[in-house]
């Protein structure tokens, strides 16, 4: 294997995971500065209150886009490595 295909194979599979992971962390970013503004604002300081709805937003997105990564993944996996391990 060519190190061009080696590298090349590689970063698709790095550039794949950060659009996987993005729907889930932006939702956890946007969740987590809303729930410290309101601890800002109202000076409720809460230790769940910080987790709780982080990790439902988490859940939901998760649940939501899990179709995308599936099909992302799968068609990663049958169009360029499988190709790449058999030989074609």
């Amino acid at each position: 294997m060519d190190e061009f295909i080696f590298y090349d194979t590689l970063r698709q599979g790095l550039w794949i995971s950060v659009m996987i992971s993005t729907p889930i962390l932006v939702v956890a970013l946007v969740t987590g500065v809303g729930v410290g503004l309101f601890q800002a604002l109202t000076s409720v300081q809460e230790m769940t209150l910080t987790f709780v709805p982080k990790l439902a937003a988490i859940v939901i997105v998760f649940w939501a886009s899990m179709g995308f990564m599936t099909e992302t993944l799968t068609s990663f996996f049958q169009n360029h490595l499988i190709p790449l391990i058999a030989g074609f």
